[in-house]
């Protein structure tokens, strides 16, 4: 053997006797269980040895697992390296105590540990809630009863209550939603209690809370919705008149709330109120309420409404106008002798105030029950302002009524003037006038029926008199030409004034037949006068002409051409107009031997071949003569004669 063999046999025996000598258990080791003597919703629990076995040697662990009736539930043996893996329990809730030891490989145990194992993962009830009915005034803390858990309670009991607070998009108030720490609960025991969240924005809130176990299980959510309504409502006042008003003004006020609402629920629900002049408000249930203004003078009206939370909106003050009073009217106290058709009244009124577009004045005979009739009627300035047409009407005793209106509508009359006295006039109320009118000649009457010749003018006039004989000087007299059917223009007027005489003068142009009359409009303090009709005639101007004096009797025709003047006639009016084509013998009765039509301007012509033998040597005159028709405004007339031999 060599020196290294001889040397390990040497120590082997001492090596094999340490081998044989078995480690002895910790003495004083413990079990220390994890959370021991609270509840765990886990079936597996951690632990710790106190102390620790010391690493490498051969310990082992005895576990047994007893249920609350001391039963034996479970028998675990562990070698040293998984001494501190999780004891599990059976999956029913319940109080299990485990008793564990070490011991070594000769089978030899320390003292015993013994630990109590609390397990409950029962879901508990969700908590009954009960919050505010109905919408929470804005201003006032937001509170939710929680009533105590319901049964079945866990085994564990009930930790109490964890709540959290959203506008609708929240979830479980606690971090896991089956879960809760301790720190999640917000509410204590089991017994609930009253939760304030203090004021909060208006609004919908949900408030949502579960229930927690003694081991930290979470119950389903409960949800509570919080009403909060902070705005009042909003209120129009409806029927309040523009301005014033004739009579008692019913008023609506109407309120709405877009929140809590204005549903009537009784006594202490919402309302809506309105009072007249600061007297008692009337108040209805709900978001209406009506009230009757009435009496003439100005009402001041207030209103408000509460709704179902509480808060209360106030309206803009109103004010309500009313006269119920007829305003005053009364004639001037007489005509002005400058204007004494002007019919004036005034009309007055200490409320409400004239109207400034509202009024009229009204005639009817004297003594009769015959209707006003209306006359041209303007207001200003609280005053009627008529104009009678004096000359319109025939002479006689007249009567007037005024009407006038005040802001509010009433219609008040009058028939008297301001100092007393039916307001009566006597027509003619303006002084008379006549007017003469006529042809001038050289006598010194006019006439009214003058023949003129074509393209002639005439002096027309006449002279302008009050009816005592004092003439009218200065003033406007319209001579009116009146043109026969056919002309153009058809009428025309010409202005005269009359001298210091009262005469006038004025020269028709010439043109067509026609009618004249001369009128005076009359002015403020003289009536209308009109002249006489007067006719002027004016005949047709036709010329002939023959292309020859002489006519060969069998030879060729004589052509006879001639014009219808046309001056002051409408373009269609010469068109197709008869000509009679005459003749006679010097000293005889003229025979008509043709009718021929002008043309558009007036011409005519015709051709016409002598062929009896008895007229050779015989002068024959011709003429062309116009007699006229519908439509031609001149008078019959004749063209000079032409001559004509037949050879």
């Amino acid at each position: 053997m060599t020196r290294l063999l001889r040397r390990a046999i040497a120590v082997l025996p001492a090596t094999l006797a340490l081998l044989c000598v078995a480690a002895a258990p910790p003495a004083g080791a413990s079990l220390q269980v994890d959370g021991e003597g609270s509840w765990q919703a886990g079936w597996e629990f951690s632990f710790q040895w106190q102390p620790l076995p010391p690493p490498g040697q051969p310990f082992d662990a005895a576990y047994r697992l007893y249920d609350s009736e001391g039963t034996v539930v479970r028998s675990v043996t562990r070698k040293l390296n998984e001494i501190l893996k999780p004891i599990p329990v059976p999956p029913q809730p319940g109080i299990y105590t485990v008793e564990a030891w070490l011991r070594n490989e000769a089978g030899e145990s320390g003292a015993p540990s013994i630990a109590t194992l609390r397990f409950d993962d029962e879901v508990p009830p969700a908590p009954a809630l009960q919050p505010p009915a109905g919408w929470v005034f804005g201003g006032d803390p937001v509170t939710l009863k929680i009533g105590s858990a319901p049964a079945p309670i866990p085994l564990s009991g009930i930790r109490g209550f964890a709540l959290s607070l959203d506008r609708g998009t929240g979830g479980s108030p606690c971090a896991e939603p089956t879960r809760c720490a301790a720190g999640e609960v917000d509410v204590a025991g089991s017994d609930g209690g009253t939760v304030s969240f203090g004021t909060l924005p208006e609004g919908l809130h949900f408030a949502r809370v579960v229930a927690v176990s003694g081991s930290g299980v979470a119950s389903p959510i409960a949800t509570a919705e919080l009403r909060v309504d902070a705005t009042p409502p909003l209120l129009s006042l409806q029927g309040t008149p523009a301005g014033w008003s004739d009579g008692p003004v019913r008023l609506n006020v109407l309120a709405s709330d877009h929140l809590s609402g204005m549903t009537a629920t009784g006594p202490s629900g919402p309302y809506t109120a309105v009072a007249v002049d600061g007297g008692p408000p009337g108040r209805s249930p709900g978001d209406a309420v009506s009230t009757w203004v009435s009496g003439s003078g100005v009402h001041a009206v207030e209103y408000f409404a509460r709704d179902a939370a509480g808060n209360v909106g106030e309206g803009a003050a109103g004010t309500i106008r009313i006269d119920e009073d007829l305003p005053a009217v009364a004639f001037a106290a007489a005509q002005d002798p400058a204007e004494p058709e002007r019919i004036e009244a005034s009309v007055g009124d200490a409320l409400s105030g004239p109207s400034p577009d509202r009024g009229w004045i009204g005639i009817r005979p004297a003594g009769t029950v015959m209707s006003f009739s209306s006359l041209p009627t303007r207001v200003a300035g609280g005053r009627l302002i008529a104009h009678w047409d004096s000359d319109a009407y025939p002479p006689g005793r007249y009567e007037f009524l005024a009407t006038g209106f005040d802001l509010a509508g009433n219609a008040g009359t009058g028939n008297s003037r301001i100092r007393g006295g039916r307001m009566v006039l006597v027509n003619p109320l303006k002084t008379p006038t006549q007017l003469e009118a006529g042809f001038l000649g050289k006598r010194p009457n006019a006439s009214a029926a003058k023949r003129a010749r074509y393209g002639r003018g005439v002096r027309f006039g006449g002279r302008l008199r009050a009816t005592a004989g004092t003439p009218v000087a200065g003033v406007e007299v319209a001579v009116t030409e009146t043109f026969a059917a056919g002309s153009e223009p058809p009428q025309r007027t010409t202005i005269a004034r009359t001298r210091a005489d009262g005469s006038f003068q004025v020269r028709l142009a010439p043109g067509p037949s026609r009618g004249v009359t001369a009128t005076f409009a009359g002015n403020r303090t003289l009536t209308r006068a009109s002249g006489q009709s007067a006719r002027l005639e004016v005949p047709a101007a036709v010329r002939l002409r023959a292309s020859a004096a002489v006519a060969r009797v069998g030879g060729a025709p004589v052509v006879f051409r001639g014009r219808v003047a046309r001056a002051g006639t409408q373009a269609t009016a010469v068109a197709g107009l008869p000509v009679e084509l005459q003749f006679r013998f010097r000293g005889g009765e003229w025979s008509e031997f043709r009718t021929v039509e002008t043309d558009a301007r007036g011409h005519f012509r015709y051709a016409y071949r002598f062929s009896d033998d008895d007229s050779r040597g015989v002068r024959f005159q011709f003429r062309a003569h116009v007699k006229g028709r519908e439509g031609w405004p001149y008078g019959p007339s004749a063209s000079r004669p032409v001559n004509v031999t037949g050879r």
